[in-house]
């Protein structure tokens, strides 16, 4: 599979690009990105073309990946699969369900596959747990902490640390639901079935929030979700309760490259067979219908 790469930024450059770059079954094809600079320094570091038009990468390929902020994706998405090429796309798939539903709308018009790279989902430890707990009758609740110290809360967050994604304007404006929120639900969702709704939502500290959700399967979940975490406080956990007792998500020891690896292997699985990812972008869609929910009821607290 002939693969190009649409973005430049941090998350191109730390993850994306290395693991195309260094996958034994993708043939990296280039890098288009809307500073042409920025793309000609990332295609020269792998040895790959640089694009100053995106239709002329996309006029080279199979598929893209996409390493862009939300909205931006989702548009270069839709015109990637209305060329018929197979997408691996970045959460959260955009910011609005109607964004996000035009992406999955395009990807199955076009039958081409799609996989958005949820990290938790493709960590190998991770991965096994979810299916593990997926396959386990009688969950009651869980509670799923997603805190980062991204942001300091006070007024103007100011970055905290040298992160290089403490620059991102679409994180500062749509804060750590949107960011960290799709984490939290790429684990929650496979095990407790589809959010029925959101039964509640109330702002915390800076840009936490807390959320409650109703699930098909009959459980009960909390959210609480942070980019303005305390440094000492940071960290991810979740935990199952129900009639098999308590179950806790393991840490991961695996990096990225490793994940975006195996969703790349996925991709060209999906393509390859047909089959639909259960993180294809009509997951993604559902996850950004219930984050979209939630915004809405945090705009009324």
């Amino acid at each position: 599979m002939r693969i190009g790469l649409l973005g430049t930024g941090p998350w191109a450059r730390m993850a994306y690009a290395p693991a195309l770059a260094g996958h034994d079954g993708l043939d990296f094809a280039g890098v288009w990105g809307r500073r042409t600079d920025a793309a000609k320094e990332l295609a020269d570091l792998h040895g790959v073309r640089a694009y100053d038009d995106v239709d002329a990468l996309l006029a080279d390929v199979d598929a893209v990946a996409v390493a862009l902020p939300p909205d931006v994706q989702a548009e270069l998405a839709v015109r990637a699969a209305r060329a018929g090429r197979h997408l691996l796309l970045d959460k959260p798939l955009a910011v609005t369900p109607e964004r996000a539903r035009a992406v999955a709308e395009a990807a199955r018009q076009a039958e081409v596959a799609s996989v958005v790279f949820f990290t938790t989902r493709f960590q190998a430890e991770t991965e096994a747990w979810i299916t593990e707990q997926a396959g386990t009758d009688g969950w009651f609740t869980a509670r799923a902490q997603w805190l980062a110290a991204l942001f300091s809360p006070e007024p103007g967050g100011a970055p905290v640390g040298d992160s290089p994604f403490a620059a991102s304007p679409w994180r500062r404006e749509k804060g750590a639901l949107w960011d960290i929120g799709p984490h939290a639900l790429s684990v929650l969702l496979p095990v407790l079935g589809d959010a029925r709704r959101v039964i509640a939502a109330a702002p915390g500290p800076g840009d936490t929030v807390h959320l409650v959700l109703a699930h098909t399967g009959g459980a009960s979940s909390t959210l609480t979700l942070s980019l303005t975490a305390p440094p000492e406080a940071a960290g991810a956990t979740v935990e199952l309760l129900g009639t098999a007792g308590v179950a806790v998500l393991p840490d991961s020891s695996e990096g990225i490259v490793p994940a975006l690896t195996r969703a790349a292997d996925a991709l060209r699985d999906s393509a390859a067979t047909g089959r639909p990812h259960p993180c294809d972008a009509a997951f993604g869609l559902r996850v950004t219908e219930i984050l979209a929910e939630a915004e809405a009821l945090l705009r009324r607290s």
